[in-house]
Formats: C-alpha cells, structure tokens, sequence
C-alpha cells in the first residue's frame, strides 16, 4: 500500500465514523497490524494510522504482544 496520504486530512478524519465500524469489524477475527487493516479496507497506510490511532486512544483498540519485526503491534478490540 501506498503510505503517502492523498486527501486533506479533513476529509480522512470525516471518514473516522465509517472506518471505525469497518476496523472494529476486521478485527473481531484475529488481530492484525495496520499495513494488514490497510490492506483489507484498500486504504493508504498512513491514512488507516490516523484511525487506529483514535481508536486506540479512545480505547476501542488495544495492542496484542510485542511488535512483529517491522515494528508493527497486532491490534484488537477492547472487550
């Protein structure tokens, strides 16, 4: 994925609503790390970053383990 973002930032956080059901949703499976997220909603990674992110920091989200050789944490909804 293309880790560049395309669209003002405005219209990337508008979408923060719709994006946070679709992740949630993804990740009801198993956890995956956001390329991984990025990858199934065919988004930019740096745009699916910014939704993860207030996710986790709202705390919708949390890290599972330790991050993977990349440096990228697996994600999962909190219960």
């Amino acid at each position: 994925m293309d880790n560049q973002i395309h669209r003002n930032m405005a219209e990337v956080m508008r979408d923060e609503m719709v994006m946070k059901e679709k992740i949630h949703s993804i990740l009801k499976e198993d956890p995956k790390t956001i390329p991984e997220i990025a990858s199934i909603l065919k988004h930019p990674s740096a745009e699916t970053i910014l939704w993860v992110m207030a996710m986790w920091r709202y705390g919708f989200l949390e890290e599972v383990g330790k991050p993977n050789d990349e440096g990228y944490y697996k994600y999962r909804p909190v219960e």
